[in-house]
């Protein structure tokens, strides 16, 4: 008897043995699986039962947490929604995140083990910190200004202080409120259906996302990769470039817009923006010499993240000679985001050199305490620091006495160049304005902003429409708000 009753023991023990096996099996090997599995509730459950961190902009939020008393307990909510879902992206508990609200979920969610001096504390009790805040380098003077400038149309403002990579304002129009989107339901899934049906394209972030022929906007690429390389010495000698200019190897004339570009200077076909001189230029440069300016500017490199990823910068390095003259002014195949021609600005305004562009200024713990912080970091030189300033005094008389006088500012010295840029079949549809510039206050060391416009209105008269009439006034007004905050 007592041996059946030892067996039987033993038979037990072996159970509770298998028992805990297979718990630890379920607890350890595979809880990542079912907390994956979208059967499992608990995870979206404990990620919305309580307040998410919140995205601030100079310091205040402009984003918040609504109770919404389901069972995903709070909500997302937004200050001023379409003003800055550029910035924030959307968190919504039926479609996910994206931007910022995507690129620092773990912290806003109070996930990142940053948060926690003791993170294996929060993992063994399956439970988590506070969520933290992040804390972007926009400024809302200058986002204002670019939304209400751009008032509906569509385009896109792209603002960047030259020295360290801040980007101060990230406009994209026409816009949409993320709020919409924030729970569960009908309701957002019919927001969802409109906003990804709406012609308009409200959410896509034309600032980091699109890419648009930059027109006569890279020519100052042209020119610094010229002067760079000896092909251009002095940029007040005639060029001996005929008006208009056949394109190499065809018998295909490329005219300019207005006139007295024949055998003009470079100094004169930027301030003038005449495309037959700067094509002939870039032809001279040649296409190695072309291909390596525009990577040094930022063009053709993958992978850039600010920390939401950003759309590749093009320019063909595989080309005939027309291409090259066609695309050493902006058309072809040449293609930018207008944060990318905001760094070509930049640059220009740095004495040569590019700076990472970064969102995020820092993020926190809930109570103020930091976790991590945006530092500036270096891209290289496009140029040279002589040619540089060769290009910022070319810039100059662009506003001055050229074509780009509505971006002039009483008190500040402004640099600029204009773009029109031709688009669609045949060139069939209305051209894209650009506006890109710097300015420095009077008496200050170095220029505090640099900006791209870009604005694309399908409404547009096509024969009015230019950098000049429909992009610079936008820009003059970002970065009167840039010089104003800078005082």
């Amino acid at each position: 008897m007592i041996r059946y009753i030892r067996w039987c023991a033993y038979f037990c023990a072996l159970l509770l043995v298998a028992l805990l096996v297979n718990l630890t099996r379920v607890q350890v090997w595979e809880s990542a699986a079912y907390g994956a599995n979208p059967a499992n509730k608990r995870p979206a459950i404990a990620r919305y039962a309580e307040t998410r961190g919140d995205i601030l902009v100079d310091g205040r939020p402009v984003t918040g947490s609504r109770d919404s008393g389901q069972l995903l307990r709070y909500e997302r909510t937004y200050a001023h929604g379409p003003l800055y879902a550029p910035v924030t992206g959307f968190s919504s508990q039926t479609y996910g995140t994206s931007f910022v609200e995507r690129a620092e979920d773990a912290v806003l969610s109070g996930t990142d083990p940053g948060l926690s001096v003791f993170p294996l504390w929060y993992e063994l009790a399956r439970g988590r910190p506070a969520g933290g805040n992040a804390a972007t380098t926009v400024r809302s003077g200058m986002q204002l200004a670019a939304y209400r400038g751009l008032a509906g149309k569509r385009g896109a403002v792209a603002a960047v202080e030259p020295a360290t990579g801040k980007i101060l304002a990230l406009v994209s129009s026409p816009s949409y409120d993320p709020s919409v989107l924030s729970g569960t339901g009908t309701k957002v899934k019919e927001a969802w259906a409109a906003l990804n049906t709406d012609p308009a394209r409200p959410m896509l972030n034309r600032a980091l996302r699109e890419t648009y022929p930059p027109g006569s906007t890279f020519k100052i690429v042209t020119a610094a990769a010229a002067l760079d390389a000896g092909v251009v010495t002095d940029v007040d000698a005639p060029t001996r470039t005929p008006d208009p200019y056949p394109l190499p190897g065809t018998s295909t004339l490329l005219p300019n817009a207005g006139t007295g570009c024949e055998d003009a200077s470079m100094a004169d076909a930027v301030q003038w923006s005449c495309n037959t001189v700067m094509a002939k230029i870039g032809v001279q440069v040649g296409l190695r010499g072309m291909v390596e300016a525009a990577r040094r500017f930022g063009f053709n490199a993958e992978g850039l993240r600010v920390p939401s990823w950003v759309s590749r910068s093009n320019f063909d390095t595989d080309m005939s000679q027309d291409q090259l003259a066609l695309s050493s002014i902006g058309q072809f195949n040449t293609k930018a985001t207008p944060l990318q021609m905001a760094m070509v600005a930049a640059a220009v305004a740095n004495g040569g050199e590019v700076t990472y562009p970064y969102l995020v200024e820092r993020t926190t713990q809930d109570d103020g305490s930091q976790v991590r912080r945006g530092d500036r970091r270096s891209l290289g030189r496009a140029m040279n620091p002589a040619t540089a300033v060769r290009l910022q005094e070319l810039m100059v008389k662009v506003v001055e006495n050229g074509t780009g006088r509505n971006a002039a500012i009483p008190g500040a010295v402004v640099g600029g160049k204009t773009g029109t840029a031709q688009h669609g079949v045949g060139n069939a549809g209305t051209p894209y304005a650009w506006f890109i510039a710097w300015a420095r206050a009077d008496g200050a060391p170095q220029p505090q902003v640099a900006v791209a416009v870009v604005v694309e209105d399908a409404s547009a008269d096509r024969g009015g429409i230019s950098g000049n009439g429909a992009a610079a006034p936008i820009a003059r007004a970002v970065m009167e708000a840039a010089l104003a905050t800078g005082r």
